[in-house]
């Protein structure tokens, strides 16, 4: 349940203790446990009032109330490509249980053929649960798509929470990721100019002076999925946080390094569950012929803290991350009713060790150190980049190589895994069926990197991380001072076009034996603008000497690629050799290229 929570006072500690009451009117739901109240709208199941610390609501009480706290969604009917956006707003009420400890509220909305090509065919039925003695609430949903119904593509779906701006300025998504931020106005003319895209606004006279001159861009607060547990928003007077906490990543899709949005100029919290962010089409799940499809998302966790003490504010963001830890020991919740989020005992657990052979690095096999290891769908190896359907977990492989993934979904599985240092996707060739109390030990495994030869040359390291090459410097008009010497300053707005004015004339040249990729590759390919405004492919070229060229051997190029939209890449021989091209799969954030020689035994 969490520890006791941070109390507006003495006083208030006492109601700590106080029973969860649940109080039903035709318009809305409020449900009360003495820390907090939590008013949701009947039979919608918006929420539209947060009650805590002695403000009356930490929602934005200017926006309307469908526009506060909500579950949403984009979808498009079979055959469109223009996105519907939709918020779900529930046409039945129900109390699933009430006691002093706990309560939770169910808001359905069902799907029937008279809706056909005006609401997304789903069944959705959002539940809300109070705790006793807790200092926040839960959220999940449950969305179905039953047996026959028409075909639709679903492209996001979210929690969007919107709080007060007259009250939250501070954001904080990591412990170098937190900041006073602007506010909403400041992004419309004339405190704001919309630069190259709708959400990257220049301040040009923004409310806070301090922040005149920067770029607020929502992308630039994005995360990894497997960094993305907890953030959120400080009011420093009264000093109340609001956090999003998600503890575990078994319901969103596309992997740990998956990026998505966090939170935002709104003042704004989101809990993204399925996007195609940084990813495009592949990430929207198509449901086709009539298929049946249904998933879990969250719970979540909204946490309110607050110091009553005079303490610093910021630390209210330390307990936050104590909180998260504790929701993240507490998965999967076993207060969670309904019959479709599995229990702890109802879930399996597998463990093994994996294992790289790569006789050209070592006679013995090496220990996987850090590798990633995970269960998905079953597909093809690297497969789990582009799954969106159903769940995944992920774990991070001890120094030996040793894994273990616990608290799995049952279904049907394959294990998939990739190594840091290492081309390539692993997987079991074998489907995993998990059933409830499964506890499987796969003993050592081994992946062996696609390998021809010795490697003559490598530019990178496949990480799958773009931190070894050169990331520019911003344009000093286009600055957020966040990301100043920041380990993140790849999110700076505009650097593609900082390639531009270190190659003015001509594209990057990378000699081998003499570059340096930390200084002299790009971090990304980009196109070049013209003083016409019109985009230019770039070409960039690998010199590299062989001392000696056998026509008995293949000498094979591999490159790991980094995509986040639809591409072409051409590689060409400056020569009349052939040039033997194996494209890996891989929707990660690195380029690497090896060339390695295949000897021919003949």
């Amino acid at each position: 349940m969490g520890p006791p929570p941070r109390a507006a006072s003495p006083a208030a500690a006492a109601d700590a203790i106080a029973g969860v009451r649940v109080m039903v009117s035709d318009r809305y739901v409020e449900i009360k446990n003495g820390i907090f109240e939590l008013t949701l709208s009947n039979p919608d199941g918006i929420v539209t009032g947060v009650r805590y610390n002695g403000v009356n609501n930490l929602m934005e009480i200017l926006n309307k109330e469908d526009n506060r706290g909500y579950w949403d969604l984009v979808w498009s009917p079979l055959g469109e490509r223009t996105g519907i956006f939709d918020v779900i707003k529930g046409t039945e009420f129900r109390i699933i249980y009430q006691d002093e400890t706990q309560a939770e509220v169910s808001f359905v909305r069902t799907w029937n053929p008279s809706l056909e090509g005006k609401a997304v065919p789903l069944n959705i039925d959002k539940r809300f649960i109070v705790l006793r003695g807790c200092s926040g609430f839960y959220t999940y949903g449950v969305y179905e798509h039953m047996e026959g119904w028409p075909d639709f593509s679903l492209s996001e779906t979210r929690v969007a929470f919107k709080l007060r701006k007259d009250k939250f300025h501070y954001m904080a998504l990591a412990g170098d990721r937190q900041r006073i931020m602007p506010m909403p106005e400041d992004r419309v003319p004339p405190r704001g100019q919309q630069l190259a895209y709708p959400e990257a606004v220049l301040l040009v006279n923004p409310v806070n002076p301090e922040l005149r001159g920067e770029v607020d861009d929502k992308y630039q607060y994005s995360c990894e999925d497997q960094y993305n547990n907890v953030h959120g928003w400080i009011s420093f007077d009264p000093p109340i946080g609001f956090w999003q906490i998600t503890p575990s990543d078994e319901f969103r899709t596309g992997g740990p390094l998956k990026q998505n949005l966090t939170s935002h100029v709104g003042p704004t919290m989101l809990a993204m569950f399925l996007s195609g962010h940084y990813a495009g089409d592949d990430l929207s799940p198509k449901f086709r012929n009539g298929e049946y499809w249904k998933k879990v998302h969250g719970p979540v966790f909204m946490y309110l803290n607050s110091c009553w003490d005079g303490s610093d504010p910021t630390l209210l963001w330390e307990d936050a991350k104590v909180q998260m830890m504790v929701e993240k020991e507490s998965w999967p919740y076993c207060f969670a009713l309904s019959e479709d989020f599995q229990k702890a005992e109802q879930r399996g657990c597998i463990s093994g060790r994996l294992l790289v052979r790569d006789r050209y690095l070592d006679d013995e096999d090496i220990y996987a150190t850090a590798a990633y290891v995970g269960l998905a769908l079953p597909g093809d190896a690297g497969s789990w980049q582009r799954e969106c359907k159903g769940y995944q977990f992920w774990c991070r492989a001890a120094e030996d190589g040793s894994f273990c993934i616990r608290n799995i979904v049952t279904g049907d599985y394959n294990l998939y895994a990739w190594v840091p240092g290492f081309v390539g996707d692993y997987k079991l060739d074998a489907t995993l069926t998990i059933s409830s109390g499964d506890d499987v030990n796969l003993g050592d495994l081994v992946y062996e990197p696609p390998r021809d030869g010795p490697t003559m040359w490598e530019i990178g390291t496949p990480d799958r991380s773009a931190a070894e090459f050169y990331v520019p410097d911003p344009n000093p008009n286009y600055v957020n001072r966040l990301y100043i010497n920041h380990p993140d300053r790849f999110r700076q707005y505009g650097l593609w076009e900082r390639y531009a004015e270190l190659y003015p004339d001509s594209d990057l040249v990378y000699t081998i034996g003499q570059s340096d990729y930390s200084t002299d590759w790009f971090y990304a390919q980009v196109n070049r603008r013209a003083d016409d405004n019109t985009y230019q492919p770039t070409t960039w070229q690998i010199k590299f000497d062989l001392d000696s060229v056998s026509s008995k051997c293949t000498y094979k190029f591999r490159v790991a690629l980094a995509s986040s939209a639809y591409a072409e890449l051409q590689v060409l021989s400056g020569k009349r050799k052939e040039i033997i091209l194996d494209f890996l799969s891989c929707i990660c954030v690195s380029l690497s290229a090896v060339v390695t020689r295949e000897v021919d035994t003949n």
